[in-house]
């Protein structure tokens, strides 16, 4: 009988996977479970997501996306479950999605497809653009193989596609325990992870890994001592999203019991000098098992498991975090990309690079049904972002965070644009920059002018004309000659990597041509511009 209302309390917490009546506002975020006053006199709340996702089961491993918007999770032993009444728990993926006019978050649903299989199942990360799944299990073609990582990305109907597994190096010489996980920066370059080089082990060590060109990964590297204890338990890593400060869960000394969730900064480029691990303290850390700590990118709230006072045997919570706790401020970049003839939406593989030396900085890719996409971008840098597709070339977009102040968190509005290789075609290069009233090329510029070199290399039958055009200040003959010579430093760049002379000529039109009225500093901007048409293809 205690099992029977087990299922009937289950089913009532998430209609939408039985098509049963929706809930009311008792669905709502739930009042705080415990609150905490700091010695300053801060007051911080842990709160219940409520019914429309927590339910009387298991409520595990949450992972939300970097919008915000999009929460996965596990649910234990749901009826609905790939493995429900099995000898082992079933622990199957569920998510939910966050009304974004209303802020709260829609009854819980059951994933479908290939994502649930008959072993236990979980989502480590989103990526930024919520186009792509760092899921728990080593997959080919959609079969599970065993133990792993793979990649499942989002198709243009909205389904989630076959998950791929990822090479990593040596992998099963590491993942020899019985648990295992892992989270991705946001840049989709550097996975960590947590597991057990131990035959049946169950104390786990932090390690990571990193992305090289053929899209392989390289064998685990142990985080060290700092992180790693050899008689604790270190595990569910979380890397926030300026890539340098890390969360994750312990049983080390100092704790408030069982595990506890830990926080400490990365101190360098190799990955394995870490600062002094700091614990979270209270609400977020108890008496009890605490672990599987994520959040957004803006910083503010955290997300994790909890015990105390849930619904059910463990439930998603939040918190609002302490500044102490938060990471660094990042800029979340959000936008489209589109054909920049028809304007339709393309689905389009995302670079963005560092200036002016060319680093690659990180990828992604747009939405394939509405060529929507987003990126999570530090301070401190000057960035050129990106769209790529066969058959067109990148309008590419200059964004000099380096130049902000960290105000914290940010969003900022960019659409993306991709050319078709046609005559007739123009290109506007936004990242090839100019001291004021000078014409030499800044080593900035040379990223996007070596883009025009390839195109010219592998397309030999195309001919250009590059040109150059200034806002209407100062007189015609200024501008025309302004705008003239640098056209051609721009074209004696081009010429000097090899490019034959007969196929790109230079000319400054000065203020004849701008593109919009020359009636705000803005504007004036938009018209000072270098750009290229395609004369012969």
């Amino acid at each position: 009988m205690k099992t029977l209302k087990i299922w009937i309390l289950a089913i009532l917490c998430f209609p939408a996977a039985y098509g049963q009546m929706a809930l009311d506002t008792t669905g709502d975020i739930l009042k705080p479970k415990k609150d905490l006053t700091i010695t300053e006199g801060t007051i911080i709340k842990i709160e219940n997501l409520g019914f429309r996702v927590n339910s009387e089961l298991a409520e595990l491993r949450p992972t939300v996306s970097p919008d915000g918007n999009l929460l996965f999770f596990i649910c234990e032993n749901h009826p609905a479950n790939t493995k429900f009444r099995s000898v082992q728990n079933s622990q199957d993926i569920w998510f939910s999605e966050r009304d974004t006019i209303t802020g709260k978050w829609k009854n819980a649903k059951h994933m479908g497809g290939y994502l649930n299989t008959t072993h236990y199942n979980a989502v480590y990360w989103i990526s930024p653009g919520n186009t792509q799944l760092l899921i728990k299990g080593a997959f080919v073609d959609g079969e599970y193989l065993g133990d792993g990582l793979s990649i499942c990305n989002k198709q243009k109907d909205g389904s989630w596609g076959k998950p791929e597994m990822l090479g990593i190096k040596n992998y099963g010489n590491y993942d020899r325990g019985r648990a295992s996980g892992a989270t991705m920066s946001h840049d989709g370059k550097t996975l960590l992870l947590y597991m057990s080089e131990q035959v049946e082990g169950e104390l786990n060590d932090l390690y990571v890994s990193f992305q090289v060109e053929d899209g392989t990964w390289t064998e685990p590297k142990n985080l060290g001592k700092k992180i790693n204890n050899p008689k604790t338990n270190e595990l569910a890593p979380y890397l926030a999203a300026d890539g340098e400060t890390l969360y994750f869960s312990s049983n080390r000394p100092g704790g408030f019991g069982d595990n506890d969730i830990w926080m400490t900064k990365r101190l360098d480029k190799t990955w394995l000098k870490w600062s002094d691990p700091v614990n979270l303290g209270e609400p977020i850390n108890t008496d009890g098992w605490d672990a599987f700590f994520t959040m957004d990118a803006g910083g503010e709230y955290a997300y994790l498991a909890s015990e105390f006072k849930s619904l059910g045997e463990s439930d998603i919570v939040r918190v609002k975090l302490l500044e102490k706790e938060k990471p660094n401020p990042v800029v979340l970049v959000s936008g489209n990309v589109y054909n920049a003839k028809t304007k339709e939406p393309l689905s389009a593989d995302l670079v963005y690079e560092t200036l002016p030396d060319g680093n690659l900085a990180g990828s992604g890719i747009s939405d394939p049904g509405n060529g929507a996409f987003k990126i999570v971008l530090p301070y401190d840098k000057n960035y050129s972002i990106r769209a790529t597709a066969d058959h067109f070339f990148a309008i590419s977009e200059n964004l000099n965070l380096d130049s902000l102040i960290k105000v914290g968190y940010k969003e900022i509005h960019k659409d993306l644009y991709l050319v078709p290789i046609e005559i007739g075609q123009v290109v506007r290069l936004n990242n090839v920059f100019f001291d004021f009233d000078k014409w030499d090329l800044r080593p900035e510029s040379f990223v996007e002018l070596d883009r025009v070199v390839k195109l010219l290399t592998e397309n030999p039958t195309i001919e250009i004309e590059m040109s150059a055009h200034t806002d209407s200040k100062g007189t015609d003959q200024y501008n025309i000659t302004l705008s003239d010579n640098r056209a051609k430093s721009v074209r004696d760049y081009i010429l000097s990597k090899g490019i034959n002379a007969k196929r790109i000529i230079s000319i400054g039109y000065g203020e004849s041509k701008p593109v919009v009225a020359n009636d705000t500093d803005e504007n004036r901007q938009l018209n000072r511009r270098v750009e290229f048409t395609i004369l012969k293809n």
